[in-house]
């Protein structure tokens, strides 16, 4: 439970909602379902009384009742004890289920969706099926060796350690098992690192855009964000001179970097350009985090050597989210033994370590990671391709970037309609992550991250839908301002 707020919050955190672009509850639902997805009301929070909170906003209680039964409704807002309902979020119809398991670095955790509403807010694929049952299947006749012990390893298990360290060597970066800890998924390897390393108040320094659960992350731990924004589409790679600039004139403690296929663009760094990154992080005394969550989506085949392989300093975080299944929540970081040992200390405050069943089938899936990736790719190639001619036919004033990898694609919109779009896209049977929520300060309203994770017939659903979500802001631009220019729309 995150305790209740009170009416005179929730009307400071609505600003003006209502300026007669729809009927008054549809507003007044509209913003609070936005401040829940955007975190800034937290979930299990109780709403105030109808009856208070129409007093506060000098609406009527009818108002105020329409607008609780409609997130009720919608699943966000859960029956309580009279009128105090609780914020949640829609519960997981079983066909949906592998859309709502993104997780590892490129989704929104914990979000799910009702029945009938394509989820493109996750950018994360179902499991690679018979790969991963025959991976269990295996864990399960080892289980019983391990049973006499205590089932607590918070480095993880050797042979998962040792299969992690013996990738990393084969790709050119000299592993050793003592350099891996393994974690409950990459999410929880970056928590730790964070909690690791540095104390309240020092900075990290983040591209911009990036992934929003990092965003969140990082904020939580109460880091101080120094965005380096990458150069807009049709440019590729990274601005290295801004990079550079900020390292030397801010002097981070951490650099958190998506070098491989990032997200929500979909690059890949070139050598040189990691070469840059690491020279420039030593002499400002910065230690770079990697996340290769997406680095074996490869589409187009491009090559680049991890960034660890420039400097032993780089600390790696990886997965088995993207590459075989976010339901895994299994998850590494590589690192020289000092940080290492320094992370294990941190994680114990955490957690004592991960499910034994669950680290005896990962082992088997890295030692055999590239059995599933050749099929998968083709199928995200050709989503890919499907997306892109989509937009092109049905969006035609969108500009999608065309990603290197990974699972999504960054639109660049027209008019600064993402949280509008955002708000009004359940209507249409679609649920959107904005663009802010890529950023820091509320920025990227003009941005909006689309994945191709979808079968094509799925995809072609979703964009048509989105088709009838633009038409509707562009016949109805003062809906448009409506949620635009509310103070509840900015993301902190």
């Amino acid at each position: 439970m995150s305790g209740s707020l009170s009416p005179t919050a929730l009307a400071r955190l609505l600003g003006q909602w209502h300026l007669g672009a729809a009927p008054a509850y549809r507003e007044l639902a509209d913003v609070v379902r936005l401040l829940i997805l955007d975190g800034r009301i937290p979930l299990g929070t109780a709403l105030p009384s109808e009856r208070a909170l129409s007093a506060s906003l000098a609406f009527s209680r009818t108002t105020v009742t329409a607008a609780y039964a409609s997130l009720r409704d919608q699943g966000f807002l859960s029956s309580g004890q009279g009128t105090r309902g609780r914020t949640c979020l829609p519960r997981t119809s079983a066909h949906e289920t592998e859309a709502a398991a993104g997780a590892g670095l490129s989704g929104a955790p914990g979000l799910a969706i009702p029945d009938g509403v394509i989820d493109l807010a996750y950018a994360s694929l179902p499991a690679s099926g018979e790969v991963v049952h025959r991976a269990f299947a295996a864990a399960l006749t080892e289980l019983p060796v391990l049973l006499p012990g205590f089932g607590y390893d918070a480095l993880g298990l050797p042979a998962l350690r040792e299969a992690i360290a013996g990738r990393y060597t084969a790709v050119g970066v000299p592993t050793t098992p003592e350099q891996i800890l393994v974690t409950s998924g990459a999410q929880h390897a970056l928590n730790i690192v964070l909690r690791a390393m540095a104390g309240r108040q020092d900075k990290v320094l983040v591209e911009h855009p990036t992934y929003p659960n990092a965003l969140d992350a990082i904020r939580a731990a109460g880091y101080r964000m120094v965005p380096v924004a990458l150069p807009p589409a049709p440019a590729t790679g990274w601005d290295m001179d801004a990079t550079e600039a900020a390292l030397i004139q801010q002097r981070p403690k951490l650099a958190y970097m998506v070098p491989d296929f990032h997200n929500p663009t979909g690059r890949l760094m070139p050598d040189a350009q990691r070469r840059r990154l690491v020279r420039a992080a030593a002499a400002s005394d910065t230690v770079v985090v990697a996340d290769e969550t997406l680095r074996e989506l490869n589409l187009d085949g491009g090559t680049a050597a991890p960034l660890a392989s420039f400097s032993p300093a780089v600390v790696s975080i990886g997965s088995l989210s993207k590459s075989h299944w976010a339901g895994l929540r299994t998850g590494w970081i590589r690192a020289s033994e000092s940080l290492i040992q320094r992370f294990t200390a941190a994680r114990t405050s955490m957690d004592l370590g991960g499910p034994v069943v669950d680290q005896l089938a990962a082992a088997h899936l890295v030692r055999a990671l590239d059995e599933p990736l050749p099929s998968r790719l083709d199928a995200l190639r050709q989503n890919r391709a499907v997306l892109l001619d989509l937009l092109r036919t049905h969006l035609p004033q969108w500009k999608p970037e065309r990603p290197d990898g990974g699972l999504a694609v960054w639109c660049r919109l027209p008019a600064p309609s993402s949280t509008a779009l955002t708000v009004i896209a359940p209507e249409f049977g679609i649920r959107l992550a904005a663009g802010p929520r890529f950023g820091v300060g509320g920025v990227f309203e003009n941005h909006l991250r689309v994945p191709f994770t979808l079968p094509p017939d799925k995809l072609e659903t979703a964009v048509l839908a989105l088709r009838s979500a633009q038409d509707r802001l562009d016949s109805s631009p003062q809906l448009r301002r409506t949620l635009k220019d509310s103070p509840a729309v900015a993301i902190a």
